[in-house]
């Protein structure tokens, strides 16, 4: 009979402690949906990107520009032309329809030389300072952490924050548990950022 009961116990605990597990596991957020990675999308332009117009033949009509803040480049010929929504294909398209009035068949070619208008913030007393770190490529939060100098001494890694702005305006929140993660026991929850995307870590 204390056999029975012990054994009871012991099934009873294994039970309770399953149970307790399965809840720690529920509570860490689940990761976003995945994304494709950015070189993989066409590129949209922005405020402050540094782009090198060419024109195969017109070296006069060739030349390194950065968007303004009004979204706009100014060029040879086509004085100030929209730039900033459009992606470098679409950019190609408008400059040939401008030069296409001065220059038989103009061959353009538009390159992004510099990526300064997609970011991503980090704020909050847990980092050694708050910055802004460029989205040149796929960028995880770990990452992005890393280029920005890492935590400060009493950050609260167990709670960082990825707010992400949608298309409506509205706000979604990812979390990330740092040491859940380099534990092995969160897996897929270093997320790659978005543009906008902003990293918040309390002391």
């Amino acid at each position: 009979m204390i056999v029975g009961v012990c054994r009871s116990e012991w099934i009873l605990a294994v039970v309770l402690g399953a149970c307790v597990a399965g809840c720690a596991a529920r509570d860490l957020s689940p990761p976003p949906p995945p994304l494709a990675p950015l070189e993989h999308e066409p590129y949209v332009i922005g405020v402050r990107d540094g782009l090198r117009v060419s024109v195969w033949k017109n070296p006069e009509l060739s030349v390194d520009v950065i968007v303004r803040m009004d979204g706009k480049i100014s060029v040879p010929l086509a004085d100030d032309v929209q730039a900033e929504g459009l992606t470098p294909m679409e950019l190609k398209e408008v400059l040939t329809r401008e030069f296409s009035e001065y220059v038989a068949a103009p061959d353009v070619t538009v390159i992004v030389v510099r990526m300064d208008s997609q970011f991503v913030s980090l704020l909050g007393d847990g980092f050694r300072r708050n910055a802004q770190v460029p989205l040149t490529r796929d960028l995880t939060v770990l990452e992005a952490i890393a280029m920005a100098g890492g935590f400060a001494p009493f950050a609260d890694r167990g709670n960082i924050r990825i707010v992400r702005r949608q298309p409506d305006g509205n706000e979604v929140e990812y979390r990330f548990d740092y040491g859940a993660y380099i534990k092995g026991k969160a897996p897929g929850t270093n997320i790659v950022l978005q543009n906008g995307d902003t990293i918040i870590v309390s002391d």
